[in-house]
């Protein structure tokens, strides 16, 4: 049998096997022969005539890789078993890397939701909007999503040398950080020691952990002694939808809508966990509050039970799934998105706080790395202000 009759044997076989297969799912609608024959015709001449040889599960790979991107989705994303493990590992909290949350612009450019706080990146002053323009050298332009991430991730101790172009800002700055385990606890708070009866909740990221995180946190507190509650959402970068639902059932009334999921197929509402604290409550927003964090602070807005102070959100109003493959990949996928309780969609909007109040971005980033500072940040002065009013009123 001579190579043409092989390679057209190969194609057929490979071709009947798909829609075998995709019958056996029941989603063999219809069949563009047309289309399918196409691809067949790719991979036939790829195989005969490329100079540059390239295996059938390189081939198969990146046409996975093609159908997620034609989905015109910055959030939706093939990962590789290499890729996934290292997303595994940023979820659970610890990874070696620098500690940036990075998604693409509408131009398509590599952008900074949030640097997580106290890591490498946060210290070195790097800010929600910057846009990053080489990652050790390689035009940033030319890295999908994860290879960008994954430039960024590493071996502890090792470097990493960033260009970035800051938001507003058309002076390119180079950064040269060391890599770290970056361990990111969700939730840290403390009673305020110029204002005794007021908590101050700082919650970094919504984790699988973020509820157990959070409830410690209540213990250490004696959450059920003080009379008001901050809860500082600003940089929080987001997470996990259930984690979000949870600590938004700590700050909404029972039985109230926390969030509306918008699917293809239809709207589900997912209303707030018995676990209401009913404390006066002031949040903390600003423009790297993202996803989860703008579920927490829609539904305290929507159901009137807190004050948000600071700055507009982020504005990431979709839900991604993560589907694990049977040779260890993964496809991450946006599988709907989110309005909050009175069915506003925040997606590229944002949350405007009740009450704005700007910061300089570099004293915004100091104050929230280390223990409150009344005298500094002004954020965090008004809500104590709003807090010890209410609290004033209920005497």
């Amino acid at each position: 049998m001579n190579n043409r009759s092989f390679f057209k044997g190969f194609i057929a076989g490979m071709l009947i096997t798909i829609m075998v297969l995709i019958a056996a799912l029941g989603l063999l609608v219809y069949f563009d022969a047309a289309n399918l024959g196409q691809l067949a015709g790719v991979i036939y001449r790829i195989q005969m005539y490329s100079f540059k040889p390239l295996s059938f599960e390189d081939m198969v790979t990146g046409a996975i890789k093609g159908v997620v991107w034609a989905l015109e989705d910055p959030y939706s994303s093939y990962l590789s078993p290499e890729e996934y493990s290292d997303l595994d590992e940023h979820i659970s909290g610890t990874y070696g890397g620098i500690g940036l949350l990075i998604t693409e612009n509408d131009d398509g450019l590599l952008m900074v939701v949030s640097p997580f706080k106290g890591t490498p990146a946060y210290k070195a002053g790097i800010k929600s909007g910057d846009i990053i323009v080489k990652i050790n050298g390689k035009d940033a332009n030319s890295l999908t999503l994860e290879e960008a991430a994954n430039l960024m991730k590493g071996k502890p101790g090792t470097r990493v040398e960033l260009t970035v172009l800051p938001k507003g800002n058309g002076k390119l700055k180079e950064y040269s950080m060391v890599r770290e385990n970056i361990h990111i606890p969700s939730a840290k708070g403390q009673i305020l020691i110029e204002n005794p009866r007021i908590a101050y909740i700082n919650l970094m990221m919504f984790s699988q952990q973020t509820g157990e995180d959070l409830k410690k946190v209540f213990n250490d507190l004696n959450i059920e002694k003080v009379e008001g509650i901050i809860l500082d959402l600003r940089d929080n970068p987001g997470g996990s939808l259930d984690a979000a639902l949870e600590v938004a059932g700590y700050f909404i009334p029972k039985g109230l809508p926390a969030v509306h999921i918008v699917y293809r197929s239809g709207e589900k509402t997912l209303n707030a966990p018995s676990t209401y604290l009913g404390k006066p409550l002031v949040v903390l927003v600003n423009e790297g509050s993202a996803s989860a964090s703008e579920i927490v602070a829609g539904a305290v807005k929507d159901s009137g039970s807190g004050t948000l102070v600071g700055t507009k959100t982020f504005g990431k109003g979709l839900v991604q799934g993560l589907f694990e493959m049977k040779n260890g990949s993964a496809l991450k996928l946006t599988t709907a998105k989110y309005l909050t309780p009175k069915k506003r969609d925040i997606h590229k909007k944002g949350i405007e706080p009740h009450i704005e109040v700007k910061m300089d971005p570099e004293l915004s980033r100091r104050v929230i790395l280390f223990a409150p500072d009344l005298q500094k940040d002004l954020q965090l002065r008004k809500a104590v202000e709003i807090l010890k009013n209410k609290i004033e009123k209920n005497f």
